[in-house]
């Protein structure tokens, strides 16, 4: 990568409006172009994000997203083309050759992986930021524990239909992600993209306001951070704060007590079947799933949908799914564990 040098004289043409802001300027350019930043997540919002981060300068980009491009990404997630969908790019890697394009000095490191405990380990440094693009409650668990404990400040966003959320979490500053969730629930309700849809418009004021807050914090700028959770609603156009305590809560398990519950928890196991182009995912903790509630909510997204009191088929994504009452389920049409555990997030979403 050029030196800091190099990358502030060419940021004279490039960044040169930006840097006409004045909360930024020629030194807070530099600083963005020192900066890193992790991108846990390639949908809507981690494209979104990672193509804005990449368009202000930021010096280093690491991107992970476990899943291939699909036909229906292309509705709301920025950085890929119909050739990556036909091809079934990995996300990471497209949206990385994407990156490379747009300003070919940033370097850019993708991971085609789960993101985990030993990727983050991996990771040639610790990031200045770390973004959150996921879809489930789960993965964000794991990026809140993680960034806690090891001190990196990172930003929640969430959106289902044409709603959304974000917050900024600043370890030993802030309540962290499992305290704000507890004000606002749980974090894990059944309405998915798939279930509940998502327009694009609630994706670009989610991502636009977490991309704010990632330059507020590569600059160091703390007093101009938002506090709460930030809630919009593209469609009525309306902007919430819900104002929260503004430090860690003793009682939290994360931020307070430092049990990091997320980095205890087993990780979901997959088996391939052997012969059956088919993979079974088990959640993290065998729990009593409300298949009545979760076919609900897939009615009218999932085709040939069944219930009883003991399983729940449907059908989607081109794959055949049985879901039981303690969590597991059956995936048919791939025998790839990665894209099977993408998929029981997208379309189950149990922890």
């Amino acid at each position: 990568m050029n030196s800091a040098a190099d990358r502030g004289g060419r940021s004279t043409a490039r960044h040169a409006r930006q840097e006409r802001f004045a909360p930024i300027g020629a030194d807070g350019q530099a600083r963005i172009a020192g900066s890193s930043v992790l991108i846990v997540g390639l949908g809507a919002l981690g494209t979104h994000v990672a193509e804005a981060l990449a368009r202000a300068g930021v010096g280093r980009l690491a991107l992970v997203d476990r899943d291939v491009v699909e036909l229906q990404n292309l509705q709301r997630q920025t950085l890929y083309d119909a050739s990556d969908a036909a091809l079934g790019r990995p996300k990471a890697i497209a949206a990385a050759a994407r990156i490379a394009a747009i300003d070919p000095a940033i370097l850019v490191t993708p991971f085609a992986a789960d993101f985990d405990g030993e990727l983050w380990d991996r990771l040639p440094a610790r990031p200045d930021v770390v973004v959150d693009g996921t879809d489930n409650f789960a993965t964000r668990m794991l990026i809140n524990d993680l960034a806690v404990r090891d001190g990196v400040p990172w930003v929640y966003g969430g959106v289902v239909g044409a709603s959304g959320r974000v917050a900024v979490v600043l370890p030993g500053v802030t309540p962290c992600l499992r305290c704000l969730l507890e004000n606002e629930g749980d974090g894990r309700a059944i309405l998915t993209c798939e279930t509940a849809g998502v327009i694009e418009p609630a994706v670009a004021w989610v991502a636009a306001l977490q991309t704010a807050e990632t330059l507020k914090l590569l600059l160091g700028a703390r007093d101009a951070l938002a506090r709460g959770v930030a809630r919009i609603d593209a469609w009525t156009g309306v902007l919430q704060r819900a104002f929260v305590e503004a430090k860690p809560r003793a009682e939290c398990a994360s931020c307070g007590k430092r049990h990091f519950p997320a980095l205890t928890v087993t990780k979901r196991g997959t088996t391939a079947l052997c012969g059956r182009d088919a993979v079974q995912v088990r959640p993290q903790v065998t729990r009593h799933a409300d298949l009545s509630s979760l076919a609900g909510a897939l009615r009218g997204a999932a085709d040939a949908l069944e219930v009883s009191d003991a399983f729940l088929r449907f059908t989607g994504d081109g794959c055949r799914f049985t879901v039981f009452a303690d969590g597991r389920a059956l995936v048919f049409g791939t025998s790839d564990p990665l894209r099977a555990r993408a998929l029981y997030d997208r379309w189950i979403g149990l922890p």
